[in-house]
């Protein structure tokens, strides 16, 4: 009977050993899991941070070209608009000059004709 009790109580220590390395398992895959929500979060929050920030570079770097480009744009519209103001006053002077010259003949024509010559 003696030798009964001592496996009885072998027994329950082996029993008590196999619940605690259960128990001391289930801690640590709660603490495995709960690591890795964390770093899974973690992770998470820190791609959503790297998003926002590309977000506003990309924003910014968009606003900064468009405003080049419309400076650009502005610059050359200026520029074609001083060429062909001068080019309108050039042709405005050209045809003062042609103007001038065709009512000159047209004159000599009149008062030729008045004189009896012939158109």
């Amino acid at each position: 009977m003696k030798d009964e009790i001592k496996k009885s109580e072998a027994f329950v220590a082996l029993q008590k050993i196999k619940e605690t390395e259960e128990k001391a398992r289930r801690i640590i895959n709660k603490a495995r899991e709960k690591e890795t929500s964390r770093i899974i979060q973690n992770a998470y929050d820190e791609a959503k941070d790297i998003k926002k920030s590309s977000l506003k570079w990309a924003r910014e770097e968009t606003e900064e070209r468009k405003k080049a480009i419309i400076q650009k744009a502005t610059k050359e519209a200026e520029r074609i608009r001083r060429e062909a103001e001068a080019e309108g006053k050039e042709l405005h002077t050209k045809a003062e000059k042609l103007v001038q010259e065709a009512v000159e003949k047209v004159t000599e024509k009149i008062k030729d004709f008045l004189k009896g010559g012939l158109l």
